[in-house]
């Protein structure tokens, strides 16, 4: 490295932009996955089937999670991880709403709260990708301030769990563009029925959980990978949440539903291989 990416600390900026988006997630996913049935009269646009909210509503917590670890963070080496997946998704949520824009509810038909949140979330999505990139920016500039130059570290996990962690990686980011790119077809691959916008908000989602992956299990500090093996345990945790509520929309016993159930136990695994690494870690630093 040039210089001490991993210990440059992280500018307050960024700490607070993470820490806005926290917040802005954590309200979507309260809508999302406490009460999807309502989606119609409190949400940006209708989401059906239930199931599709309270999966994306999930999502929106965890990574809520992720970010708040993000902003919490002493240094840049360790945001970063928070920083580039919020970019990803948010800069193609913004994409799929100016695709789909006809299905948010901003006629005069809709509710107060509806058209509110409705412009509250195109608000969020155009400004926030931005704002990540500005802040970004910022936050690079200030390595030319960094103590000095470290060696280059290579990554502490051990193989077979990088090994899992880009296979995760790769399904998801795969997938995840298929649903972007050709919604009707790729959709036919997932366990319950989706529309185009719904496929293509969750092949967001899915965009974002790859990049994180991805990016995981380059890292050098079992501390820096933290965050992201706690998003990952709470992202199947709230998944199995949802599925014990709505799992009967799942075409059950289909591949679709099979597929799904294995990539969710991968992640898990992954996550809590990754925590209990990071907890044997900090104990052996402590006893040191």
């Amino acid at each position: 490295m040039s210089a001490s990416t991993e210990n440059t600390p992280l500018i307050p900026a960024m700490r607070r932009l993470l820490y806005v988006a926290a917040f802005l997630v954590f309200l979507a996913g309260l809508v999302l996955f406490v009460f999807p049935l309502r989606t119609a009269e409190w949400f940006a646009w209708t989401v059906n089937p239930p199931m599709t909210a309270v999966f994306l509503g999930a999502a929106y917590w965890s990574a809520a999670g992720l970010e708040v670890a993000g902003a919490r963070s002493a240094s840049w080496g360790s945001a970063r991880l928070a920083v580039w997946p919020v970019f990803v998704f948010t800069a193609l949520t913004f994409g799929v709403t100016l695709l789909h824009l006809d299905r948010f509810h901003l006629s005069p038909d809709s509710g107060p709260l509806a058209q509110a949140a409705t412009w509250a979330w195109l608000a969020i999505y155009a400004i926030v990708p931005v704002a990540m990139l500005v802040v970004s920016w910022m936050q690079i500039r200030s390595l030319r301030t960094a103590p000095g130059p470290v060696p280059a570290r290579r990554p502490v996990l051990p193989p077979a769990l990088r090994l899992l962690m880009l296979a995760i990686a790769g399904v998801l980011l795969l997938y995840g563009v298929a649903l972007l790119a050709v919604p009707a077809y790729a959709a036919t691959w997932w366990p319950w029925t989706l529309s185009e916008l719904t496929a293509r908000a969750i092949g967001a989602w899915l965009v974002g959980l790859g990049w994180s992956a991805a990016q995981g299990q380059f890292s050098a500090d079992l501390g820096t990978v933290r965050p992201v093996a706690l998003t990952s345990v709470a992202f199947v945790i709230l998944q199995v949440l949802a599925l014990l509520r709505y799992g009967d929309v799942l075409r059950w016993p289909s591949a679709q539903a099979i597929g799904f159930v294995t990539v969710l136990l991968a992640i898990g695994v992954a996550g809590a291989w990754a925590l209990a690494l990071s907890r044997s870690s900090v104990a052996r630093a402590e006893i040191t």
